[in-house]
């Protein structure tokens, strides 16, 4: 009895079905996702082009916000070392308003509210990643320098504007606050205060002392009410990152909706699969050369 040979060409198109299944589901179970290709789902494949596009935009929201809260929490930190040395100057310039104290204490004050004016300066010139906080918008540029022949007793060489970025679509958060609006307003000229009780102290002139410490005083009261700015910019980060978090979990449950694979389904496909594969190469071997055979395996 003769085998019929026109089986050969039925039986071979069942071992290349079934191990394209094979590679589908084994692909599916690998990459968690039913659509890898275009041709897998052109509909679903464009709609997830959106999506991860959409998920890239959030991270990178994210990454903002991560590091805007560390720029924040920077820029408070300095803020509250130049209120404490505020209240240092303060204090010194108190006893050398009192009356008491000899010129030669008056002076050796004034040292140590020139060390504090330094100190000031420093904070000033906090930096984050390699940027100038109180700079402006003129972040490479150190803002705060010494300088006797100003009557401040510091140069100002940032700018007054204020840098701002994207948090969220169509969202944007302002970052800074220009080191001049912070320490050199006329509100509160912390700069110019300081300097003044120095003048004073140096002179043991104590109305002087008395007026210039009751400046400092004002400059303490208005560099607090700018450091609220902060405070509250961190507040709207918070908010802002909890909706980010929940539009990147939405996202993500998108993807899946889209072309995520079921992976008990893939499983038994890749069963199923096998099984027939298994079987249209036993039933090949029945009909072709053993050498065609092994080339296939």
């Amino acid at each position: 009895m003769r085998v019929n040979p026109n089986f050969a060409p039925d039986i071979l198109n069942n071992v290349w079905q079934s191990q394209a299944e094979q590679q589908m589901a084994l692909q599916e179970l690998s990459t968690g996702r039913r659509v890898n290709l275009p041709s897998d789902d052109p509909a679903a494949f464009a709609a997830d082009v959106q999506n991860l596009a959409q998920q890239s935009q959030t991270d990178q929201y994210l990454q903002n916000t991560s590091d805007l809260e560390t720029l924040f929490q920077t820029a408070d930190s300095a803020l509250s070392s130049v209120v404490s040395s505020l209240n240092q100057a303060i204090s010194l310039g108190t006893q050398g308003a009192n009356g008491t104290l000899t010129l030669a204490d008056q002076q050796a004050l004034a040292q140590q509210v020139q060390a504090i004016q330094s100190q000031i300066v420093q904070f000033a010139n906090t930096s984050y990643q390699g940027n100038y906080i109180f700079a402006g918008t003129a972040t490479t540029t150190k803002p705060f320098v010494m300088d006797t022949t100003q009557a401040s007793g510091v140069s100002y060489n940032g700018n007054s504007q204020v840098n701002n970025v994207e948090i969220a679509e169509g969202r944007s958060i302002q970052t800074n606050l220009p080191g001049s609006q912070i320490f050199m307003a006329s509100g509160g000229n912390v700069m110019g205060s300081l300097q003044q009780l120095v003048t004073a102290l140096k002179s043991g002139d104590t109305t002087a002392i008395g007026s210039a410490t009751t400046a400092l005083s004002t400059s303490l009261n208005y560099v607090s009410q700018q450091r609220v700015f902060y405070g509250s910019a961190a507040n709207q980060l918070n908010s802002n990152q909890s909706f980010l978090q929940q539009e990147k979990v939405s996202l993500q449950t998108q993807e899946t909706n889209l072309v995520g694979v079921d992976m008990a389904t893939a499983a038994t496909e890749l069963s199923q699969a096998t099984t027939a594969h298994d079987a249209a190469l036993a039933a090949l071997a029945k009909v072709i050369p053993t050498s065609l055979l092994d080339y296939l395996h």
